[in-house]
């Protein structure tokens, strides 16, 4: 159990050899989902800096918002200090990834990128998914274990 200040945040946020010791605070840069979601991001970004440029407007700035939005929305509900707000940011990077995976698609109808590299990083989607979908089934039981 972490004990609190009066101001209800960990101790350890107090402490200045906080930023020394990180292994007191699960971090976001050890966080797996969080991990997993900036790699996807990074794959995602290959795909399209290679969109034609009549793109430029639309898909490309589409699959940008979408792709920087899952591991946006995993690090800010990490931050969250409740777990019904960790839950809801989760619940948007699960539909941020759907997302992008229907951008793949349009990637793949439209002949922009190759097919089989857009079919596996679709498949990476549906797996980042599932992590997703898992940890949202973590918070709801740590969440069911504080009442």
């Amino acid at each position: 159990m972490v004990k609190k200040t009066k101001y209800n945040v960990p101790e350890f946020y107090t402490n200045k050899d906080f930023v020394s010791q990180p292994e007191h605070y699960f971090t976001l840069e050890t966080f797996e989902l969080y991990k997993l979601a900036r790699d996807y991001r990074k794959k995602i970004y290959t795909v399209i800096n290679a969109l034609p440029p009549e793109e430029k407007y639309a898909l490309n700035t589409q699959m940008r918002r979408a792709a920087i939005s899952i591991s946006n929305n995993i690090a800010e509900g990490h931050g969250r200090w409740h777990y019904q707000e960790n839950l809801q940011f989760c619940r948007i990077a699960r539909g941020s990834t759907e997302e992008i995976i229907d951008d793949l698609n349009i990637c793949i109808d439209e002949n922009y990128y190759d097919k089989p590299i857009c079919r596996e990083l679709r498949k990476e989607g549906y797996n980042l998914i599932i992590k997703i979908n898992g940890y949202i089934s973590y918070l709801k039981k740590q969440k069911g274990k504080t009442k």
